[in-house]
């Protein structure tokens, strides 16, 4: 009987000791307003809105109270550091991207291993590792400055290019002589300047770009009106003139760019971020030649390709939701629209004009496929990949015959490759040596059914051999919406969470685009709940076939994918073992409020809207935090610069998280100073991040 009473105080002195212990947290105690908002008969509370004002006493004393808690919690995690010598090495490598052929020149970038920035370099031919050309680490001491947009004149002779600071997407721009280095006079001042576009003859170039946001609204205030100006080289930009506008409608994107033969400006006119836009030319070759119409609703996508004098060469979703290629006539006195290459059961996603062929790049179930036609629409040939993965690049000029392309997926690091039109024949160029043996992981792509019946596909990644007995520490990634597609690639990240026995799971949930248009609407809008509903049903499939457990499971997703989460906890709390939101979108009342939040709606919806605003209230993660509820640890991150996603969405919902949790598990978030969205992050800030999350998932799932 004894021998029995041990044995059972035994094994329960072992469930015990393998749990990870949870000390009782003590999270700064945020002061509440009385701040509430009338939406359409709905009373809104709003106890946070004081920590929109991010420069404030108080907003600045509660994030560096967070921070403190965030930062003494992780310390405790002992494995933290071996994950961040791990992450350290195996970011420790030399990477390149495709090089682009200006002028007689070509220009790559590169990265010796653990440098903040890439390094731009140019070389007189591809087997010349060249000379530094431009190096944004010299920018900033912490590498926080990086270069946020490059322009090249046809002839490779001037270099106009954007700079952004902390992650902003505001940049400004300065003009170099390739040759010389030497700085010309003309500057464009901080701005969400839509790029460069270069006059054939090097005299002035195009781009866009808002009205001044007042001294201090910088990550806070409104951007509208956005309008296409032209620039004189030489001349101030004060003097810069408006080309095209439109007064009508302040949310309209206007954008413009030059074709390769210099003889005419391409505009688009776009609203929100649907794609969908207006189009419009100029004939660049007649002086005081009229802007000209040709799309001029807002109902489909198209995308300009290149031109044969005036045919214009489009890829579009009229008629065709996944998307075909067209040309007409611009000069025609009734414009007839031509299918050239006519919609596939693919979804067509890119495309280049090359070597007088078309490159089409195309998902199926979100991995790339590679075919090329002829400007008839004629096949010429397949170009064949190495597995499961994405390939991009095929970029060059009209009449190039070589051009290069890059190669990867989960398991399988960048791999350029020369590609010579002509033949057909692809070879290595240059590969990515990272400390990893690519064998030792499988890639498999699997369907499941969504609550609704809807077959949605999924990438999972992990070491061979693994069982499938429940047990596995399990890392679940989602976005889903805005048109963006979650495609297979590779991320150097990642490998320290397989290594230890992770899985690592992508699901191409509804929101995307990749099954086309339909896809994407089926997730936006009245519909987003779908995308939460996808996602509930691929942390659903991964348990039932074994994968994981809930304990052993976490959900992770940046911007549109940290409202995935946020509501997806608010919906499942008990699913999940662990939560990562990063930079989300949390405040679905507000969020038009906020710098370029006002597009948002386009896949949102508006809070402005009866119906819309009660689709959008009944999931806001803000809004729909349960007091007492049980939420797993929970690490939200954001960052003090972010003038994309206000920060304050991620401020506010951890406030009312940690008010909220009844369980004993952790809810911190991590604060990140002189950072934004995301772009231009320096490595030593993504490796200080990466091992934060790691250390917190190991602690919180309990991986051994």
């Amino acid at each position: 009987m004894l021998n029995k009473f041990l044995l059972v105080l035994l094994f329960f002195s072992f469930l015990v000791s393998s749990v990870p212990a949870q000390k009782k947290f003590d999270y700064p105690k945020p002061r509440k307003s009385d701040q509430v908002d009338d939406y359409h008969g709905t009373k809104v509370a709003d106890p946070y809105r004081w920590m929109e004002e991010g420069d404030s006493a108080d907003t600045k004393s509660w994030i560096e109270a967070q921070n403190k808690l965030t930062g003494s919690y992780l310390a405790t995690i002992p494995e933290r550091a071996a994950i961040k010598n791990r992450l350290t090495e195996l970011w420790n490598y030399e990477r390149f991207s495709a090089p682009s052929k200006i002028g007689s020149k070509y220009i790559y970038s590169k990265n010796d291993g653990l440098q903040n920035q890439s390094v731009l370099y140019i070389a007189d031919s591809i087997n010349d590792p060249g000379r530094v050309f431009f190096d944004p680490n010299k920018l900033s001491a912490d590498g926080t400055a990086a270069l946020g947009g490059s322009s090249f004149t046809e002839d490779g002779k001037l270099w106009a290019y954007g700079v952004a600071v902390a992650g902003s997407d505001r940049t400004d721009w300065k003009i170099m002589e390739v040759e010389t280095g030497k700085y010309l006079t003309d500057t464009l001042k901080p701005n969400r300047q839509g790029g460069v576009s270069w006059l054939k003859d090097n005299s002035g170039f195009y781009y866009s770009r808002f009205p001044d946001v007042q001294a201090g609204g910088e990550l806070k205030g409104n951007t509208f009106n956005q309008k296409l100006f032209f620039h004189k080289l030489g001349t101030p930009q004060s003097e810069d003139y408006v080309v095209y506008e439109r007064p009508d409608n302040k949310e309209y994107f206007v954008g413009g760019g030059v074709t390769e033969d210099g003889n005419w400006l391409i505009i688009n006119v776009g609203k929100g971020t649907e794609r969908m836009n207006m189009v419009y030319f100029k004939n660049l070759t007649m002086e005081k030649a009229p802007i000209m119409p040709l799309i001029t609703d807002l109902k489909n996508s198209y995308g300009f390709i290149g031109n044969d004098g005036p045919v214009f060469y489009f890829r579009t979703d009229k008629d065709a939701e996944r998307g075909k290629v067209v040309s007409v006539n611009v000069l025609d006195k009734t414009p007839v629209w031509n299918d050239i290459v006519p919609e596939a059961a693919e979804t067509l996603s890119g495309i280049q004009f090359i070597n007088n062929q078309i490159v089409l790049n195309y998902m199926k179930d979100a991995y790339t496929q590679i075919k090329i036609v002829d400007t008839k629409g004629k096949f010429v040939r397949d170009v064949k990949l190495p597995g499961i993965g994405s390939a991009g690049g095929f970029g060059g000029k009209r009449n190039d015959t070589e051009t290069f392309y890059t190669y990867s997926s989960y398991n399988a690091p960048p791999t350029i490759y020369r590609y010579d039109m002509k033949t057909g024949k692809s070879e290595v160029f240059r590969q990515a040596k990272v400390k990893f043996t690519p064998a030792d992981f499988d890639v498999k792509q699997v369907f499941y059914n969504s609550k609704d019946g809807t077959r949605v596909p999924m990438f999972i990644v992990h070491k061979k051999g693994i069982k499938l007995d429940g047990t596995n520490p399990t890392l679940l990634y989602g976005y889903g919406g805005f048109n963006v597609p979650m495609t297979p690639g590779f991320s150097v990240a990642r490998l320290p969470w397989l290594e230890m026995g992770g899985v690592y799971v992508v699901a191409n949930l509804r929101g995307g685009s990749e099954y086309g248009k339909t896809w994407w609407a089926n997730g936006a809008k009245l519909k987003k709940q779908n995308v939460f509903d996808d996602f509930i049903g691929a942390a659903e499939w991964l348990i039932a076939n074994k994968y994981t457990q809930p304990s052993k499971l976490a959900i992770q997703g940046g911007s549109n994918g940290g409202l995935l989460v946020g509501a997806v906890l608010n919906q499942r709390p008990e699913l999940f073992g662990a939560a990562l939101p990063a930079v989300g979108v949390m405040d679905m009342v507000r969020f038009p409020k906020f710098t370029i939040g006002w597009a948002w709606t386009s896949d949102y919806g508006s809070p402005d809207n009866p119906e819309e605003f009660k689709a959008l209230y009944a999931y806001s993660p803000l809004h729909n935090v349960k007091t007492g509820a049980k939420y797993p640890a929970t690490l939200v991150t954001t960052a003090d610069h972010d003038d994309r996603v206000f920060p304050a969405h991620s401020f506010k919902y951890a406030a009312a998280l940690q008010e909220a949790q009844g369980g004993d598990a952790p809810v911190l978030i991590r604060i990140e100073t002189k950072a934004g969205h995301g772009a231009g992050k320096p490595t030593t800030k993504q490796i200080e991040e990466q091992a934060d999350i790691y250390g917190f998932l190991v602690k919180s799932l309990d991986v051994k």
